[in-house]
């Protein structure tokens, strides 16, 4: 909340600080770096691209090549843009890969949260986890049968585009099977519902929900309240 509130640059590498801490803490830091990696590169390459060579509102030109100018102001709109993007990815990385999913899952059925929709966030929380691991039994059977993988971009583009299809194929499968699961499961039938797993829910952790909601109210609150007032002086003005 606070990456989208405050759009201060100062705010998004204390954000991509602090889920780099946790996630080294947690031991996570290395998936979690990959994992964003794949997201943000080619993300700040487009940004770049875009607004670093074509941004009409610059007026501080460093280069020009034809019809692309790169300025300054350009280049500092994208690498905001890519930064607030990055420390978002950061962040939800590092807690989709830190937090117990099945616990999660019980811990907001329990708190009245319709089972179905607790089933899909805690199958969007484990997405990326799940993509990974089936994509490294993908290249391990590919291995296996002979394929070699060259060094260097062009290897690894080629590579890729041999795993997306049997990988895009088994999350269908997979989805399918997940949904015949859920149906015999009852998951669709009213009522309460029991769970295997215990929620430990220590006072230390009910102290940090409570100050994450506290915080977040604030937040939101340095943003509208201001928003208000203008508003409330233009009209009266």
């Amino acid at each position: 909340m606070a990456c989208l509130a405050w759009t201060h640059w100062a705010v998004w590498a204390a954000a991509i600080a602090l889920a780099a801490a946790a996630s080294a803490r947690a031991g996570t830091l290395r998936r979690v770096a990959a994992a964003a990696s794949v997201v943000v590169v080619p993300f700040a390459l487009w940004a770049f691209g875009i607004h670093g060579l074509f941004f009409p509102e610059g007026t501080t030109v460093l280069a020009v090549w034809g019809p692309a100018r790169v300025t300054a102001e350009g280049l500092a709109y994208a690498g905001a843009f890519v930064l607030r993007t990055a420390a978002l990815v950061a962040v939800m990385l590092a807690f989709s890969v830190w937090v117990d999913v099945g616990v999660l899952r019980t811990a907001l059925i329990r708190r009245g949260v319709p089972s179905s929709l607790g089933y899909v966030l805690a199958s969007a929380l484990g997405l990326a986890a799940a993509v990974t691991e089936r994509l490294r039994r993908i290249r391990e059977a590919q291995e296996a049968r002979g394929l070699v993988v060259r060094q260097g971009p062009g290897g690894r583009v080629l590579a890729a585009r041999l795993q997306i299809l049997p990988l895009v194929l088994a999350l269908v499968d997979e989805a399918g099977e997940r949904a015949t699961a859920l149906d015999a499961r009852g998951q669709t039938l009213p009522g309460p519902r029991t769970a295997y797993l215990d929620e430990p829910d220590s006072r230390a952790q009910r102290g940090l929900r409570w100050t994450l909601v506290a915080a977040g109210v604030l937040i939101a609150g340095s943003v509208v309240l201001p928003a208000l007032v203008r508003v409330a002086s233009g009209g009266a003005g």
